[in-house]
């Protein structure tokens, strides 16, 4: 065979391989492939999903620790356009809050504050002077907790006496037995009245405690502190609304409309019925007298004879 007829040969079966590659139906190994679709095949959309089926899933929370702000209380009884520092911060952060006062705590007892203090009284029908007393430091609560400052007694044995033989009510106690005298209440033969421990105590000339008793003082502020002597005493007294009377009455101070002093625990003027219980001295709860247990009026009666010095701290 010559060259020129191998290359002719080689040249057909090279055109005949090509022609087999390119034959539909025919793949390179020489079996029948599959038929393709004459049309591509359509993507199919999922079915639609109902979300309101299903739950959501927990948020994470994390807690917030409440915020504690402290309160605080006064520490004076009294506050008026004379007084400065933190007692004046306390109120006037107290006016703050409650919406009587707009400029910040200065510790000045001001225009502002006074005028602040006066709307608060007139807001909650209370005696109006642009001070502050127990009942407006009440009002806004930075009034110090007043059971704290009560001392309470055990109740005397049966038959117990003082130590001029008068008979023991149940809050009174003599003696070495009696709570300390309060600090600067003065010398000789005298009675203390402590009105923040709503208490009283009846000192002889060597300042021996011949006495000592809760009291139900006034819920106000016009037991002024200072030295009386007893002016006045009445077997029989009614107040002066009308609606009460009391016995055993000592006066040791006399405003502009009435006087105050010591007596018995009132009795309603409509039917004689008590107006409070022996049990419920040591709280204010009178409009300016000091309430004493029936023994304790007694007392006192013999005791606070006209001119007796009466200390109110």
């Amino acid at each position: 065979m010559t060259i020129l007829h191998h290359r002719s040969t080689l040249t057909s079966r090279l055109s005949l391989f090509v022609l087999v590659c390119l034959v539909p139906g025919l793949n390179s190994c020489g079996n029948k492939s599959a038929t393709l679709p004459s049309n591509p095949p359509t993507t199919v959309a999922p079915a639609p999903i109902d979300v309101s089926t299903i739950a959501p899933a927990p948020i994470a929370t994390t807690t917030v620790p409440e915020l504690v702000v402290k309160k605080c209380v006064l520490t004076a009884k009294t506050l008026s356009s004379t007084s400065r520092g933190k007692d004046v911060i306390c109120l006037q952060k107290a006016l703050i809050a409650a919406g009587f006062l707009a400029s910040k705590a200065t510790g000045f007892y001001g225009p502002a504050t006074f005028s602040a203090v006066q709307k608060l009284q007139e807001s909650r029908e209370l005696f109006v002077d642009g001070k502050v007393g127990r009942e407006t430091a009440l009002s806004l609560d930075v009034w110090p907790a007043e059971v704290s400052l009560v001392v309470r007694t055990m109740p005397p044995a049966p038959n117990a006496v003082d130590l001029m033989g008068f008979a023991l009510s149940s809050v009174a106690t003599s003696g070495a037995d009696a709570p300390s005298l309060p600090a600067r209440s003065g010398k000789g033969r005298r009675v203390v009245y402590s009105r923040a421990g709503q208490r009283v105590w009846a000192v002889d000339a060597k300042n021996v405690t011949v006495r000592s008793w809760l009291v139900s003082g006034s819920r106000y502020e016009n037991e002024l502190p200072g030295t009386y002597r007893v002016y006045s005493r009445s077997e029989k007294a009614t107040a002066v609304n009308g609606k009460s009377y009391f016995s055993k009455m000592v006066r040791w101070l006399k405003t502009k409309n009435n006087a105050l002093g010591f007596h018995a625990l009132p009795l309603r003027t409509a039917d004689d019925s008590a107006y409070q219980t022996e049990e419920q001295l040591g709280l204010r709860l009178s409009d300016g007298c000091q309430r004493q247990a029936n023994l304790d009026a007694d007392f006192m009666w013999e005791f606070a004879v006209i001119g007796t010095p009466v200390i109110v701290l």
